[in-house]
């Protein structure tokens, strides 16, 4: 299996309003390091799993629509606890959505905290 990764980061604001979450629960800034790495089984036409350039533009306006928001006020996240690992899946879903998402055979988008600390979802 091939695969490319791209990457970009987002400061984001939300709060976590469960107990489990301890100091978490009331509002508080994160800043994610977004992968996204797209698979391939073989290489397209043009010996390529995507276009670099293609699959960063896409991430990037994914993840734009985040930046710098409270995710307690997003319209897409209303209700929803927005833990790192429900805001991997929203970013592979929405990936998964365009052009360069639907050309893959496999997706993981992985959202880092911290060196120490990250989730990711795959569609593998």
């Amino acid at each position: 299996m091939y695969a490319v990764t791209v990457r970009t980061s987002a400061m984001i604001a939300h709060s976590l309003p469960r107990e489990v979450f301890g100091p978490a629960q009331g509002l508080h800034g994160a800043t994610y390091v977004v992968e996204a790495t797209f698979r391939r089984r073989e290489l397209d036409d043009d010996q390529i799993v995507v276009d670099i350039g293609a699959a960063s533009q896409t991430l990037e306006e994914i993840v734009g629509e985040l930046r710098y928001r409270n995710l307690d006020e997003h319209p897409a996240f209303v209700g929803v606890l927005t833990t790192t690992e429900v805001l991997t899946r929203w970013v592979a879903d929405r990936l998964l959505a365009t052009p360069v998402g639907q050309s893959v055979d496999g997706l993981e988008v992985t959202l880092r905290e911290s060196p120490d600390a990250w989730a990711s979802y795959s569609t593998e």
